[in-house]
């Protein structure tokens, strides 16, 4: 069943380009998996899972490494201070704490849902420079884009950090609302760039914690690479608007169970 739920992910990262952290996570718990153990078996997946995206889009260009640097030096930090003052192997019997990391898995995967459904809108209105000229908006970005850059990834460090969440579609969709003149290849290349690294070092605070499942991660790891590729040899065939609505609706559903159950 988690090789199948693996490989279940993997195709679903393989169509879309979303689903690592924001479909794992919630298919551990629902396993009955501690939500510190899934959260960190997950990030460890999730970087694993990543790495080849970053070669591949190192390799046609795709990633703008200083941005990715702007963003590591916002969330490394972040997550190595959560790790050391607020993560311990503890977690596993505090109920409290865990019911915490479970709703706020849900609200990231509520605020994940919602930036894909209005991440087409929101490039299609930056995308119309005179309306972002009108609005002063890249005078704004062209004084302070480094400063908001650093700032995402202090966001992005606690997101992921504390639910495994928010390196993928959240990330992305922020990142062109900070850099709109992008073609999306680098937008997502960036993101993934940024996001190996990030889940790396986070997933090694749960290892040096004892909230990994090395046996869970194996299993994983072998179904989702199938997975992986049969979804992208299907991405281009399939419809792509009826793909994000599933994972979309998926995504709510789950956000709203996390959020509103308490999980033990």
């Amino acid at each position: 069943m988690l090789i199948s739920s693996g490989a279940l992910v993997g195709f679903a990262i393989g169509l879309t380009g979303v689903g690592g952290g924001s479909l794992m996570t919630p298919i551990l718990l629902l396993f009955n998996y501690p939500v510190a153990i899934a959260i960190g078996t997950d990030l460890l997946y999730a970087s694993i899972t990543k790495a080849s995206g970053m070669v591949f889009h190192h390799r046609r260009g795709h990633v703008d490494w200083k941005t990715t640097g702007l963003l590591a030096a916002g969330s490394i930090p972040v997550s190595i201070i959560i790790n050391v003052f607020i993560i311990d192997e503890s977690l596993n019997d505090n109920a409290s704490f865990s019911t915490f990391l479970g709703s706020f898995l849900g609200v990231m995967l509520i605020l994940t849902a919602l930036v894909m459904i209005f991440n087409r809108l929101i490039q299609r209105r930056l995308s119309n420079e005179e309306s972002i000229k009108d609005k002063n908006y890249y005078r704004f970005l062209r004084k302070h884009r480094s400063v908001l850059v650093l700032i995402l990834g202090i966001v992005l460090g606690i997101c992921v950090t504390l639910s495994s969440v928010g390196a993928g579609a959240f990330g992305a969709a922020i990142l062109f609302m900070l850099f709109p003149s992008w073609p999306t290849k680098h937008v997502v290349g960036t993101d993934i760039a940024h996001a190996v690294p990030l889940t790396f070092v986070a997933g090694l605070g749960y290892v040096s914690n004892g909230l990994v499942d090395y046996s869970l991660l194996l299993a994983l790891v072998i179904g989702s690479l199938p997975g992986i590729y049969l979804g992208t040899r299907l991405g281009s065939v399939l419809p792509e608007k009826l793909l994000r609505t599933v994972l979309i609706i998926a995504l709510l559903c789950l956000g709203l169970y996390f959020s509103f159950s308490r999980l033990h």
